[in-house]
């Protein structure tokens, strides 16, 4: 049985003062909650602090990128080892906006997926289409393209501790939604390569999120499919009312909150 992980990438949002009370909240409101693994993933420039308010508590952090290298003459960039050094559990790497925005490829994608397990850390890896390449049947090349490239080289053993997102580019943040049905196809996909490419058993135990305008009116419908085993949350993740009810609703909790 998978575990159940739910995150949220706070993206650039939340400052300092702001990022401290969303977490407190969230804290609030999903101390009990064991069924899942949650993590929040604020900027870099907040997770230090909220490293700190999370200790000993059930919620994770994660940062939203990370540099291969370990150290050197890499201005703005971010090690996997000082990560880990501030009580970062997670690194989200490859998502739609590095791609689209800062030139991330399935290359870097992989050294950065190395250098995250070399360090300790549990990376999200997020594959998917494109608007265009969807409605040109280009789904499963691409994500295929994304996994085969993205994680080559990765070990049988390192395999299990990397976490999969599905994110169809053309459902992030704009308001559109794959279907259960829609979603859970592409998960099936997913998986089945995996176990081509690793093993079924190595491919039953790896969890796969769903990650595309994830809402508390749709995470529970998302959350029943055999195959979506979390949610890469993006804007419901910068509320706590939001992101509590995703959280519950996914493990089949009542949504009511203390804020």
């Amino acid at each position: 049985m998978r575990k159940p992980i739910i995150a949220g990438n706070w993206k650039m949002y939340k400052t300092l003062t702001e990022a401290i009370e969303l977490v407190n909240g969230l804290k609030r409101n999903l101390y009990d909650i064991i069924e899942a693994d949650i993590v929040v993933c604020p900027s870099f420039v907040a997770l230090d602090s909220v490293s700190e308010i999370l200790i000993e508590s059930n919620i994770d952090c994660g940062a939203q990128d990370v540099y291969w290298e370990k150290e050197g003459a890499y201005t703005g960039e971010v090690s996997a080892v000082m990560l880990k050094d501030i009580g970062c559990k997670y690194a989200i790497i490859g998502h739609s906006e590095r791609r689209q925005y800062f030139n991330e490829t399935n290359d870097t994608v992989n050294k950065k997926v190395k250098a995250a397990l070399a360090a300790g850390l549990t990376p999200i890896v997020c594959v998917g289409e494109t608007l265009t390449e969807r409605e040109a049947s280009k789904t499963f090349e691409v994500i295929k393209d994304h996994i085969q490239n993205g994680l080559s080289g990765i070990t049988k053993e390192d395999i299990l501790k990397i976490v999969v997102a599905y994110e169809p580019v053309w459902a992030i943040g704009t308001g559109k939604t794959a279907t259960p049905g829609e979603a859970q196809e592409v998960h099936a996909f997913i998986r089945k390569l995996l176990a081509d490419l690793w093993g079924k058993e190595a491919a039953d135990s790896i969890r796969i999120q769903y990650g595309g305008s994830v809402k508390p009116d749709n995470a529970a419908s998302l959350m029943a499919q055999e195959d979506i085993d979390g949610a890469l949350v993006g804007g419901a993740s910068l509320k706590v009312d939001s992101f509590t009810e995703i959280v519950k609703k996914s493990v089949g909790r009542q949504s009511c909150t203390h804020l």
